[in-house]
């Protein structure tokens, strides 16, 4: 059996290691409360939720 060889159009490897250098860099000098709140107001601005928390604890 031949094995096709296609030529990726996207890396998704390359663009996670990007965004994570580019947090990084950001980030790197925070304390530990800066880079909560950080992540807090990444969190609100995407409209998103940490890794655990459900809708349930959010309505409370």
């Amino acid at each position: 059996m031949e094995t096709i060889k296609k030529e990726k159009t996207f890396d998704a490897v390359k663009m996670m290691r990007e965004i994570r250098d580019k947090i990084s860099n950001k980030t790197q000098n925070m304390s530990f409360n800066e880079l909560k709140a950080y992540m807090k107001k990444k969190f609100t601005e995407n409209n998103s939720k940490m890794v655990g928390q459900s809708n349930y604890r959010q309505q409370q």
